[in-house]
């Protein structure tokens, strides 16, 4: 997973509420957030976890995943898990330590794939075939 970069992250919300054409008041009641709270992740003083992002996101009319690229939560890939990732960060059901331990575990099973080009989907080598499992 890419660093968390802060400033740029603040900077960027900044950006999109200017172009929303919310004040900070605006946004961070839309968002549900305390004014003092956005001020300080707008100024890069502050790292919102990733249900405080797809708050803001939704406030803003623009997708999570998008924050979540510019916050280092989620690395950019052209459609590779996103929404899973997505997801999984975004759900409030489990704290950050088990979201992370569910990514780690899809990574992995990624590179699995990626390693072994003759496993399908299934996890059987294509030698497998025609064999009683």
């Amino acid at each position: 997973m890419a660093s968390l970069n802060v400033g740029s992250l603040g900077e960027y919300i900044r950006e999109q509420r200017r172009n929303a054409q919310y004040s900070l008041r605006q946004l961070a009641e839309a968002a549900g957030v305390s004014n003092p709270y956005l001020s300080q992740i707008e100024r890069g003083l502050r790292k919102p976890s990733a249900e405080i992002l797809q708050q803001i996101a939704k406030a803003l009319r623009i997708s999570a995943e998008t924050l979540y690229v510019q916050a280092g939560i989620l690395e950019e890939r052209h459609g590779e898990g996103l929404e899973l990732r997505a997801s999984i960060l975004a759900d409030p059901l489990i704290n950050e330590q088990q979201k992370q331990a569910l990514l780690a575990v899809y990574d992995a099973f990624l590179k699995e794939n990626a390693t072994d080009g003759k496993t399908g989907a299934g996890g059987r080598t294509d030698e497998d075939e025609g064999k009683a499992p």
